[in-house]
Protein backbone atom coordinates (compact mmCIF):
# COMPACT_ATOMS: atom_id res chain seq x y z
CA UNK A 1 0.00 0.00 0.00
CA UNK A 2 2.27 2.77 -1.13
CA UNK A 3 1.38 6.32 -0.39
CA UNK A 4 3.41 9.38 -1.09
CA UNK A 5 2.59 12.96 -0.07
CA UNK A 6 4.01 16.64 -0.72
CA UNK A 7 4.10 19.82 -0.27
CA UNK A 8 6.17 21.80 -2.68
CA UNK A 9 6.57 25.26 -3.41
CA UNK A 10 6.39 26.24 -7.14
CA UNK A 11 6.85 29.56 -9.07
CA UNK A 12 3.58 29.54 -10.86
CA UNK A 13 0.52 30.60 -9.87
CA UNK A 14 -2.37 28.18 -8.24
CA UNK A 15 -4.16 28.65 -11.10
CA UNK A 16 -1.36 27.38 -13.95
CA UNK A 17 -0.40 23.99 -11.98
CA UNK A 18 -4.05 23.73 -11.66
CA UNK A 19 -4.70 23.71 -15.52
CA UNK A 20 -1.65 21.37 -16.22
CA UNK A 21 -2.46 18.81 -14.17
CA UNK A 22 -6.66 19.26 -14.74
CA UNK A 23 -5.41 18.36 -18.61
CA UNK A 24 -5.47 14.67 -18.26
CA UNK A 25 -5.75 14.01 -21.87
CA UNK A 26 -2.13 14.96 -22.37
CA UNK A 27 -0.53 13.09 -19.81
CA UNK A 28 0.95 10.96 -21.90
CA UNK A 29 2.98 13.85 -23.70
CA UNK A 30 5.56 14.62 -20.41
CA UNK A 31 4.46 11.67 -17.84
CA UNK A 32 7.00 8.98 -17.57
CA UNK A 33 5.16 5.60 -18.15
CA UNK A 34 2.26 6.98 -19.78
CA UNK A 35 1.75 5.71 -23.18
CA UNK A 36 -1.51 7.11 -23.50
CA UNK A 37 -4.23 8.72 -22.07
CA UNK A 38 -7.73 9.16 -23.12
CA UNK A 39 -11.18 10.70 -22.03
CA UNK A 40 -14.25 8.88 -22.09
CA UNK A 41 -16.79 11.00 -21.20
CA UNK A 42 -16.97 14.58 -19.10
CA UNK A 43 -19.98 15.66 -17.23
CA UNK A 44 -20.20 19.31 -15.26
CA UNK A 45 -21.33 19.51 -11.86
CA UNK A 46 -22.12 22.32 -9.67
CA UNK A 47 -18.09 22.83 -8.75
CA UNK A 48 -16.43 22.25 -12.15
CA UNK A 49 -16.20 18.88 -14.18
CA UNK A 50 -16.03 15.66 -13.62
CA UNK A 51 -13.91 13.17 -16.27
CA UNK A 52 -14.02 9.74 -16.86
CA UNK A 53 -10.33 8.79 -18.05
CA UNK A 54 -8.59 5.93 -19.12
CA UNK A 55 -4.25 5.72 -18.81
CA UNK A 56 -2.42 3.06 -20.08
CA UNK A 57 0.85 2.56 -18.11
CA UNK A 58 3.52 1.28 -19.52
CA UNK A 59 6.94 -0.25 -17.85
CA UNK A 60 9.07 -2.70 -18.73
CA UNK A 61 6.85 -5.54 -19.70
CA UNK A 62 4.05 -4.21 -17.43
CA UNK A 63 1.46 -2.83 -19.80
CA UNK A 64 -1.84 -1.66 -17.89
CA UNK A 65 -4.78 0.45 -18.77
CA UNK A 66 -6.61 1.68 -15.64
CA UNK A 67 -9.69 3.77 -15.00
CA UNK A 68 -10.43 6.70 -13.21
CA UNK A 69 -12.70 9.68 -12.00
CA UNK A 70 -10.98 13.16 -11.89
CA UNK A 71 -13.44 15.43 -10.02
CA UNK A 72 -12.25 19.00 -11.14
CA UNK A 73 -12.73 21.87 -9.01
CA UNK A 74 -11.16 24.95 -10.59
CA UNK A 75 -13.06 27.56 -7.57
CA UNK A 76 -10.66 25.39 -5.18
CA UNK A 77 -8.01 24.45 -7.22
CA UNK A 78 -8.32 20.87 -6.24
CA UNK A 79 -8.28 18.18 -8.24
CA UNK A 80 -9.51 14.46 -6.67
CA UNK A 81 -8.90 10.97 -8.45
CA UNK A 82 -10.49 7.92 -7.61
CA UNK A 83 -10.34 4.48 -9.02
CA UNK A 84 -12.87 3.10 -11.72
CA UNK A 85 -11.17 0.05 -13.34
CA UNK A 86 -7.99 -2.05 -13.88
CA UNK A 87 -5.14 -3.28 -12.19
CA UNK A 88 -5.59 -2.08 -8.97
CA UNK A 89 -7.67 -3.05 -5.64
CA UNK A 90 -8.10 0.83 -4.95
CA UNK A 91 -6.29 4.06 -5.70
CA UNK A 92 -6.40 7.98 -4.16
CA UNK A 93 -4.85 10.78 -5.53
CA UNK A 94 -5.76 14.56 -4.31
CA UNK A 95 -4.18 17.68 -5.64
CA UNK A 96 -5.09 21.14 -4.10
CA UNK A 97 -2.54 24.43 -5.27
CA UNK A 98 -2.42 27.47 -3.28
CA UNK A 99 -1.33 30.77 -4.39
CA UNK A 100 1.52 32.18 -2.36
CA UNK A 101 1.66 36.17 -0.86
CA UNK A 102 5.05 36.15 -1.89
CA UNK A 103 4.16 34.87 -5.16
CA UNK A 104 4.43 31.20 -7.11
CA UNK A 105 2.01 28.44 -4.96
CA UNK A 106 1.84 25.74 -2.81
CA UNK A 107 1.42 22.00 -4.43
CA UNK A 108 -0.03 20.00 -1.91
CA UNK A 109 -0.27 16.08 -3.65
CA UNK A 110 -1.39 12.43 -2.31
CA UNK A 111 -1.88 9.42 -3.62
CA UNK A 112 -2.16 6.15 -2.49
CA UNK A 113 -2.89 3.03 -4.07
CA UNK A 114 -2.83 -1.04 -3.99
CA UNK A 115 -2.28 -3.30 -7.30
CA UNK A 116 -4.40 -6.37 -7.18
CA UNK A 117 -1.50 -8.36 -7.87
CA UNK A 118 1.10 -9.13 -5.23
CA UNK A 119 3.91 -9.42 -8.22
CA UNK A 120 2.95 -5.94 -8.81
CA UNK A 121 2.91 -4.78 -5.66
CA UNK A 122 6.52 -6.39 -5.18
CA UNK A 123 8.09 -4.48 -8.07
CA UNK A 124 5.99 -1.10 -7.27
CA UNK A 125 7.27 -0.85 -3.92
CA UNK A 126 11.06 -1.40 -5.05
CA UNK A 127 11.07 1.81 -7.44
CA UNK A 128 8.07 3.63 -5.77
CA UNK A 129 9.76 6.35 -4.21
CA UNK A 130 11.99 7.26 -7.18
CA UNK A 131 9.11 6.49 -9.63
CA UNK A 132 7.19 9.40 -7.54
CA UNK A 133 10.39 11.54 -7.79
CA UNK A 134 10.24 11.46 -11.44
CA UNK A 135 6.85 11.84 -12.04
CA UNK A 136 6.97 15.54 -9.54
CA UNK A 137 9.53 16.22 -11.96
CA UNK A 138 7.79 15.56 -15.01
CA UNK A 139 5.10 18.17 -13.71
CA UNK A 140 7.48 20.61 -13.10
CA UNK A 141 9.75 20.48 -16.37
CA UNK A 142 5.99 20.46 -18.21
CA UNK A 143 5.04 23.81 -16.43
CA UNK A 144 8.53 25.05 -17.35
CA UNK A 145 7.77 24.21 -20.98
CA UNK A 146 3.99 26.04 -21.16
CA UNK A 147 4.55 29.10 -18.66
CA UNK A 148 8.72 29.61 -19.19
CA UNK A 149 11.13 29.50 -16.13
CA UNK A 150 10.44 31.95 -13.96
CA UNK A 151 13.03 34.97 -13.31
CA UNK A 152 14.75 34.87 -9.73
Amino acid sequence: MPTHGEKRKLPYSAQQMYDLVADVGRYSEFLPWCAAARIRGRRPFEEGEILDADLVISFKVFRERFGSRVTLRPARTMIDVEYLDGPFRYLNNHWHFTDRPEGGCEVDFFVDFEFRSRTLQALIGVVFNEAMQRIVAAFEKRAEALYGRPSE
